[in-house]
């Protein structure tokens, strides 16, 4: 019997303060460095707040209040049962703001969070000063591949469509959440599957998808995504996507994504009416933020600045 994993696993020393914050009926739990304008950083799958322990230091140091979540259901932030859907996830991170004490941020996604800051800036734009989007087309575009491009997107997307199978949860985290490992390596290149640290990344996603209800938690997105497209939920949800997007844009997308492929993720700019910038990266799969952080890092900065 394997042994139980708490939240403690991911309260990780560093240069970072750890604290819980109240936000949109829910307790998250947010890692925090510097002081100034704020930048707050959103995970994707199957990672959690960790995805950013790079950045979070540089990024204070560059003058900036750096702060990364654990998002909805992931780490040590709370894990309800529902809430999982594109509308309360934007919620999320504007309520964030606001428990943080600011008016509006930065916000910088990957993959999921990606996602969700995308949605985040079309429902709240007044509270989304600029939006950089790493491995992760606009929901519309997305949704749109995966009917259109058979081969393409929706191969791509055939093991997130397992996810709507019942208590596949219990497969996740199987065998030490063996199952983790294998969406981080098939999913990003070849550079950083053998770097020094890239084994170290995967037991610590790994052990974080073992917290209780956490890896339930992590399909329900996945599972509002595709249940929502049969109903009325979902069309509210396309129909306010489809407002242009009036926040400053940069999206950079790994050329060798295997997740989000790079021609679904290029045609997002045609939903922005604010300065976008599209930048594909060589040699890079979906995790742009852990493949090239210091090319990531330096854009983050420069948009942010800008």
């Amino acid at each position: 019997m394997e042994p139980v994993v708490d939240e403690t696993s991911v309260l990780v020393d560093g240069p970072w303060t750890h604290r819980s914050v109240g936000a949109n009926g829910n307790r998250f739990h947010v890692v925090e460095a510097g002081a100034g304008p704020l930048v707050l950083f959103l995970h994707g799958f199957p990672e959690f707040w960790w995805a950013w322990h790079e950045m979070l230091p540089a990024v204070a140091d560059a003058g900036f209040r750096a702060v990364a979540v654990d998002m909805r259901g992931y780490g040590a932030s709370d894990k309800p049962p529902r809430g999982y859907d594109g509308f309360t996830m934007a919620a999320d991170v504007t309520g964030l703001i606001r428990a943080l004490g600011e008016r509006e941020a930065t916000i910088v996604g990957a993959g999921f969070g990606g996602m969700v800051g995308w949605a985040a800036a079309a429902f709240h734009p007044k509270m989304v000063r600029r939006l950089v989007v790493l491995g992760a087309a606009h929901p519309l575009r997305l949704r749109a591949a995966i009917f259109a491009d058979p081969r393409g997107q929706f191969n791509a997307a055939t093991p997130t469509l397992r996810f709507q199978l019942p208590r596949y949860e219990h497969v996740l985290v199987r065998d030490g959440a063996a199952m983790v490992g294998g969406f981080l390596r098939r999913w990003s290149g070849p550079g950083w599957k053998l770097s020094a640290g890239f084994d170290d990344y995967v037991a610590r996603c790994q052990e974080a998808m073992r917290i209780p209800q956490a890896a339930f938690c992590a399909l329900e997105g996945y599972r509002w995504a595709f249940r929502s497209a049969l109903r009325l939920h979902g069309y509210r949800f396309v129909k306010q996507m489809q407002t242009p997007l009036t926040t400053p844009t940069l999206q950079l997308h790994g050329a060798l994504d295997r997740a989000v492929l790079p021609r679904t993720a290029q045609g997002s700019g045609r939903y922005c009416v604010a300065p976008y910038e599209w930048r594909l990266l060589d040699g890079v799969g979906h995790y742009p933020h852990l493949e090239a952080p210091d090319l990531v890092l330096g854009e983050v900065l420069r948009w942010a600045k800008s």
